[in-house]
Order: C-alpha cells, then sequence, then structure tokens
C-alpha cells in the first residue's frame, strides 16, 4: 500500500487529505521562497527608493524651472522687440508729420503751377487757332493775288 500513496504523490494528488501535492513545477512558490526581507535589506532599499526618486523629483524642479527662465528670456527679448518697434513707429508718424508739413508749405506753389499749367494749355489752344487762321490768310492772300 505504500506504493499507491507514493504514486498518487507523484501524480500531484494528495494520497490523504493532508497532504499537499508535490510538483515538480519550479514557478510555484514554497514557504520558504516567501520570506520577509531582512530589516536592515527594507532600510537599504527606503534609501535607494528615496535617494532616486529625489534624484527623479531634482530633475523634474530643474526642467521646470528651465523652462521658466526660458519663458522670462523670451518675454525680455519680446518686451525689447517691441520697444524697438514703437521707436521705428514714432519715428515714422514724426516724419510723416514732417512731411505733412512740407507738403502743406508747397501748397501754393503746386497751386500756382496748375494755375500755370491752365494757362499754357490755353496758350497752346490759342496758338493752334492762330496758325490754322494764319493758313487761312494765307490762303486767301493766294486768292487775293490771281
Amino acid at each position: 500500500m505504500a506504493a499507491a500513496p507514493a504514486a498518487a504523490a507523484a501524480e500531484g494528488v494528495p494520497a490523504t487529505p493532508r497532504e499537499e501535492p508535490v510538483r515538480d513545477d519550479a514557478a510555484v512558490e514554497t514557504a520558504e521562497e516567501a520570506k520577509e526581507p531582512a530589516e536592515a535589506d527594507i532600510t537599504e532599499l527606503c534609501r535607494d527608493m528615496f535617494s532616486k526618486m529625489a534624484t527623479y523629483l531634482t530633475g523634474e524642479l530643474t526642467a521646470t524651472s528651465e523652462d521658466y527662465k526660458l519663458l522670462e528670456n523670451m518675454n525680455k527679448l519680446t518686451s525689447l522687440k517691441y520697444l524697438e518697434m514703437r521707436d521705428i513707429a514714432i519715428n515714422i508718424s514724426r516724419n510723416l508729420k514732417d512731411l505733412n508739413q512740407k507738403y502743406a508749405g508747397l501748397q501754393p506753389y503746386l497751386d500756382q503751377i496748375n494755375v500755370i499749367e491752365e494757362q499754357v494749355a490755353a496758350l497752346e489752344q490759342a496758338a493752334y487757332k492762330l496758325d490754322a487762321y494764319s493758313k487761312k490768310l494765307a490762303k486767301y492772300k493766294k486768292l487775293e493775288k490771281r
């Protein structure tokens, strides 16, 4: 009868209700493998975890700080560019006012030029009419001589 319980144990079936099945499977933990780590190991693991967490958080905070420094520099440069653009706009406005004043100073002369141009056009028309009249007069003299 000793052979039957041994055969049953080899197959993984308990021979008696109190016996644990015997398995060749290495993935199954036994009570010996599930031991708690020693107190010194836990302390060392905690120190290692806190050290790595501190390194990680320091890196995250440093990255965030660098991002804020970059944004600050970008804001400063943008502010300087806007100041330059404001100065340029002020200069353009000042130059435009000067040009408008100069144009206003030249306006009477421009009006005189327009009047003279109209007079020249009228004089040109009169010259064309006089030329046409003198040609007719020349033809009339030719006819009169005959």
